[in-house]
C-alpha cells in the first residue's frame, strides 16, 4: 500500500489500532474539502498496532479532542513537506463542548446554549466533572 506523503497538513501517529475513524469524526473537519487518509491495523514496534490519519491542508485542529481520543497519539505538523513541530498528546485539564453532561437537572439539559464544560478529576479512570452539576464521567478512547 502506497500513501504519498503531504506537503502541508497534519499527520496524527500512533492511535490505538481502532480510533482512526473516531478521531475523524470527532475533528468535524470538511471531508469534502480535505484528502484525509486513515490507515488502519498497521503494524507498529512500539504498539502491536496501530492507527494513522493524514490530513491534508489542515493544520488547527482540537487538540483536547485528540487527546482524550488518545493521550498516547502524536501530532506532527507537515509545512513544505516537512516535520514543522512533534506534539505529545496527553489528556486535557478542561474540556469543552466535546463531552456532553448527560445529567438531567445540568444547567446544559435545560439551556441549550450553555458550554458542556468539564474538568480533569481521575486522569487514571480517564475521569471528568462537570462545571455545573459535579456530575463525573468516565471517558473511553472511543469518545
Amino acid at each position: 500500500m502506497i500513501v504519498d506523503s503531504i506537503e502541508k497538513g497534519i499527520v496524527i501517529d500512533h492511535i490505538k489500532a481502532g480510533l482512526g475513524l473516531s478521531i475523524i469524526d470527532q475533528l468535524l473537519i470538511d471531508k469534502s474539502q480535505n484528502t484525509i487518509a486513515c490507515i488502519m491495523n498497521a503494524s507498529s514496534k512500539k504498539y502491536g498496532k496501530k492507527d494513522l490519519v493524514k490530513i491534508e491542508n489542515v493544520v488547527d485542529v482540537d487538540m483536547a479532542v485528540l487527546g482524550l481520543i488518545d493521550p498516547n497519539a502524536t501530532v506532527n505538523i507537515i509545512e513544505d513537506g516537512i516535520i514543522k513541530e512533534k506534539i505529545n498528546l496527553r489528556l486535557p485539564k478542561k474540556v469543552v463542548n466535546v463531552i456532553k453532561c448527560k445529567n438531567p437537572r445540568c444547567v446544559t439539559s435545560v439551556e441549550s446554549n450553555a458550554p458542556h464544560i468539564f474538568y480533569l478529576t481521575d486522569p487514571e479512570r480517564r475521569e471528568y466533572r462537570c462545571e455545573y452539576c459535579d456530575d463525573l464521567v468516565s471517558v473511553k478512547g472511543d469518545q
